[in-house]
């Protein structure tokens, strides 16, 4: 069963300033690595193609693109953009996840 991962306002308005300096159709790939302190990390990546089974969230002028085999991993998760004193950088809330190392980029689960 997938449960949807959300995006917020604040990540979608992110990603369409992001993209609005590339070229036109360009997405972001959300995508789940081996690898990272605890086991997993997050990959972000511009993309103009999808890829069959890609499951595609539109917001705000914004796509983003998670393939199949990380979906199961971010199941319920929340993608968000945070802009803080140690920086701004795309946050991911992810239920799933057991662990995670204090960059905020690896998770266990």
């Amino acid at each position: 069963m997938t449960t949807p991962v959300h995006v917020t306002d604040r990540a979608a308005r992110r990603i369409s300033e992001i993209i609005a300096g590339e070229a036109a159709a360009t997405m972001l790939r959300v995508s789940v690595k081996a690898g990272g302190c605890t086991g997993f990390q997050y990959a972000f990546d511009l993309v103009a193609d999808r890829e069959n089974g890609d499951h595609v969230i539109e917001k705000q002028g914004a796509t983003v693109l998670i393939d199949e085999v990380s979906m199961p991993f971010m199941n319920g998760s929340e993608i968000d953009f945070v802009d803080d004193l140690i920086g701004a950088s795309f946050k991911i809330t992810n239920p799933n996840a057991t662990a995670s190392c204090g960059c905020g980029t690896s998770f266990t689960i």
